[in-house]
């Protein structure tokens, strides 16, 4: 992977002080890849015992304070709070005077850009966006696994290069996001990486149902595989019952889901219609075998307007 080169130390900016607000699992790591970097964390904020245990772990030394007086120690403050809270936020410490005209406000929501810190900006601070795109524990090795990971980075053009130089600082990669695009890079990534935690837990669920005693080995290197083909070759990597039109397959599994999990069939249903969709417009699914997959797939499994389905035209499985 081609990574954006590495700042010379002599032409680091100059080192910042640096605040947190809100001590969940992204915030203090970001500040602790900063520390890194060379900039010194002053100030966090947090309530509830989580997040006090949290920023001892990843901020020794570093105080819990208010979130105003985290802005007023810190010349970088990092706004690390849930996206629904974040716009309330922003305009209770701008409508107090906590901002400083300046000030660097960065908040690390994917779902906006710049336009939430507008009150920011008429206060005379410095907005910038910065989501990375990673899934985080709360734990120290969030600031080994920025090493490489993708920021989603919109910023206003005069502060293009200060938002570089902080996200390659922790480790990161900018990715620019125009502001109008946020909403659907985030629902993206939460398709992708929330979604799949879901179906990883719910297939573990599955196999110990089956008998299996160590799912998590199972899934691994399966799940491993088809992850690594995916990002090669897309829709390429497409296959198993639905991409191959093995509608009795299918229907088999719905009936066992039904029985076992019927929590699971609307969400296997959508995927293998999505399956079969993208399979149909790539060409490896062939018409004469979708419609009957399309047929359980339209009725649930019910085995209503289902053929053979498992057969290709020559009469062999087209595995």
């Amino acid at each position: 992977m081609n990574r954006t080169p590495q700042p010379d130390p002599k032409d680091r900016p100059a080192r910042l002080t640096v605040g947190v607000v809100g001590a969940g699992r992204v915030g203090p790591a970001l500040a602790a890849a900063l520390q890194l970097a060379g900039h010194r964390p002053v100030a966090a904020s947090g309530v509830s015992e989580t997040s006090v245990r949290r920023a001892a772990t990843l901020l020794p030394d570093v105080p819990l304070v208010p979130p105003a007086e985290v802005l007023a120690r810190a010349e970088l403050v990092l706004l690390t709070v849930p996206d629904d809270a974040l716009p309330g936020l922003v305009e209770g410490l701008a409508e107090t005077g906590a901002v400083r005209p300046g000030q660097l406000v960065v908040h690390t929501s994917g779902r906006f850009g710049t336009g939430v810190l507008d009150p920011v900006l008429r206060a005379g601070g410095l907005p910038l966006a910065l989501h990375p795109a990673m899934t985080f524990t709360g734990t120290s090795v969030d600031v080994q696994r920025l090493a490489g990971c993708s920021f989603g980075v919109t910023a206003p053009d005069e502060l293009r290069l200060a938002a570089q130089a902080l996200v390659i600082e922790m480790g990161g990669e900018p990715e620019w996001i125009e502001e109008s695009a946020r909403p659907l890079y985030h629902a993206a990534l939460a398709l992708g990486a929330n979604h799949l935690v879901t179906l990883v837990a719910e297939a573990m669920d599955l196999l110990r149902t089956a008998g299996v005693e160590a799912p998590d080995r199972m899934l691994g290197p399966l799940l491993g595989a088809a992850l690594d083909n995916a990002l090669r070759s897309g829709d390429g990597a497409l296959t198993g019952p639905v991409a191959r039109g093995d509608a009795g397959t299918v229907a088999a599994h719905v009936t066992e889901l039904r029985k076992h999990a019927p929590g699971t069939v609307a969400g296997y249903l959508a995927m293998a219609r999505a399956t079969a969709d993208r399979a149909l417009a790539h060409g490896l699914l062939k018409p004469e075998l979708a419609e009957d997959l399309l047929g359980v797939l339209a009725h649930g499994g019910d085995g209503t307007g289902t053929g053979p389905g498992t057969t290709d035209s020559a009469g062999e499985d087209p595995r």
